[in-house]
């Protein structure tokens, strides 16, 4: 009985309106709040502020919240740990990727269900704040992000490869013929580039003040495909990472030139929940990725593409 009136209270949380979180529950709005009473009678404190509807929770139902959310969160890795014992494991994997990791999730999907062929995946783009809050409230079961930048916090962390940047221009521009081109030469370019919320752009902007250059894009964007759009009409160049080439390798209308002057890298990882024990979701998904290095798969991507 603890667990469904947890369950109907942090529903409840999340949702912040009684008739929404009872439909959810599929149970009728006076069980919901008859069973919310009970748990806060339970605990011996007041959990929701109330009203003549939902107006918050009171400092104890924010602990509260927390611990509901690990404990449901717990109850369900019980229940697929024996599941898993029996049939394998099976269920849905919730991952968070960051659009600049995005290249990579094939390689990820293919070796994680070689062994749990029965787990589907769900691959959402997030920000590496979203991904921590999605960790921090047992939405996701694990994320794609940079380490080194920004790096989230209470998380056990494994690299997966290191990013580096190309500028992509069409074939026709003057710098299109070149082995390499300088950040200096490619700041001074029409761009499309990311938008200043999204790490990967914060990344470039760095990389730029390092060398005493500031990056001025007239065009910019959360998405990766608006960015990829606006290449692909030839008016417009961009700085992205090499793995890019994994996705948009070979298309002759454009080229890609490792950039230099400086040569930067970031380390791109895989990060979980740093909690004992894992999730049988986080825990497959680490043992699945341990050995990998996925290094070697883009630089055979970039050679094809070059």
């Amino acid at each position: 009985m603890l667990i469904r009136h947890l369950s109907f209270f942090v529903t409840l949380a999340e949702e912040m309106h009684f008739g929404r979180a009872a439909e959810i529950c599929n149970v009728a709005q006076p069980t919901l709040s008859a069973a919310i009473r009970k748990l806060e009678e339970d605990l011996n404190t007041v959990l929701i502020v109330r009203g003549h509807r939902y107006l918050g929770l009171t400092p104890d139902g924010e602990k509260a919240l927390q611990w509901g959310r690990q404990i449901l969160s717990d109850y369900g890795s019980l229940l697929h740990e024996l599941k898993g014992v029996k049939t394998g494991l099976a269920g849905t994997l919730r991952l968070g990727v960051i659009p600049a990791a995005m290249p990579c999730v094939s390689f990820l999907t293919s070796r994680f269900r070689k062994t749990h062929p029965n787990v589907n995946v769900e691959i959402r783009s997030l920000t590496s704040r979203a991904i921590q809050h999605g960790l921090d409230t047992f939405e996701l079961d694990g994320g794609v992000t940079y380490l080194e930048n920004e790096p989230l916090e209470n998380v056990e962390r494994l690299p997966l490869y290191n990013e580096r940047y190309v500028f992509m221009c069409a074939p026709g521009h003057p710098l299109g013929n070149r082995a390499t081109v300088d950040w200096a030469e490619a700041v001074a370019q029409p761009l499309c580039l990311l938008s200043e919320d999204m790490q990967n752009r914060r990344i470039l902007n760095d990389i730029a003040a390092s060398v005493g250059l500031k990056i001025a894009a007239p065009i910019v964007s959360n998405s990766f495909l608006a960015v990829c759009a606006h290449l692909r009409s030839g008016q417009w160049c961009s700085i992205v990472p090499h793995t890019f080439l994994h996705v948009f390798g070979g298309a002759e209308d454009l080229i890609a030139t490792e950039l230099v002057s400086p040569r930067q890298t970031q380390v791109v990882g895989l990060v979980l929940s740093a909690r004992a024990p894992q999730s049988p979701m986080a825990g497959a998904l680490f043992a699945a990725l341990r050995h990998t290095n996925l290094d070697d798969d883009f630089d055979r991507s970039w050679r094809a593409a070059s």
